[in-house]
């Protein structure tokens, strides 16, 4: 029998990891947890959810041939790294590092006083060893049109950053109540409810923290309900190996 081409994953199914300064949910295998069954989506290799606390965050760290967005949902994330990068990032910033060749960076949460709430979403470039760079745009008129924007992308022209991935696209869909939009008609999409709750077509609803894996399945429309949704799509074209 053939798999369904809609893989729902609630979201207290996800991978977690709670300790005093940090509350991370992650959609696919990270660090410590390790499931051989559940290790990428099309090229999205990492999908975290985290919330870290004030004061606190991710030292000085390194990574190589990646490309690693962050989408900053509540609060403040400063950004220092090895290329000699000092940012802050608010919701409404899009933000690309290339790790290429190799890179250093720490994130920590910019505030004393109130936690910070991130995405950090990670696919492999399509070529390595690149020489290691940082992107950051102002994406809030977009973001407050409401609808489906380009975020991140190697194929989309107007996309507001620009990754080293000419097989995937992340957009960003935020929708009022009863708005809809159609997810890509892509070999691999991978829709995640960051806010509020959807209906997702021939898949029911979809809660905040819940996710949609779509292999093949065409273009799904998608509804926001009652308090209208935030959500993180993944489009991609080919799959890690």
């Amino acid at each position: 029998m053939a798999a369904s081409p809609i893989d729902i994953r609630r979201s207290t199914e996800r991978m977690h990891t709670k300790i005093d300064w940090l509350d991370s949910w992650h959609s696919f295998s990270f660090a410590n947890h390790y499931d051989p069954n559940n290790t990428h989506h099309g090229l999205l290799l990492v999908h975290n959810d985290d919330v870290v606390a004030p004061g606190s965050g991710f030292g000085q760290h390194p990574h190589r041939d990646m490309e690693i967005v962050t989408w900053v949902l509540d609060g403040a994330l400063e950004h220092r790294d090895s290329i000699g990068t000092v940012d802050t990032i608010t919701p409404g910033l899009a933000q690309r590092m290339s790790a290429g060749r190799g890179i250093r960076h720490s994130e920590m949460n910019a505030s004393s006083t109130a936690p910070v709430h991130l995405l950090q979403m990670w696919v492999p470039p399509d070529t390595s060893n690149l020489e290691p760079s940082y992107e950051q745009q102002d994406v809030s008129d977009a973001y407050a049109k409401g609808g489906l924007f380009a975020l991140a992308s190697g194929r989309e022209p107007d996309a507001a950053i620009t990754i080293h991935q000419r097989d995937a696209t992340l957009w960003i869909a935020r929708l009022d109540s009863g708005d809809s939009t159609e997810l890509p008609d892509a070999p691999f999409v991978h829709a995640f409810v960051a806010r509020g709750s959807v209906e997702l077509e021939g898949a029911g609803t979809l809660e905040q923290g819940d996710a949609a894996r779509l292999t093949a399945a065409g273009a799904r429309r998608i509804t926001a309900a009652r308090d209208g949704a935030e959500l993180t799509i993944w489009e991609s074209h080919a799959e890690v190996r």
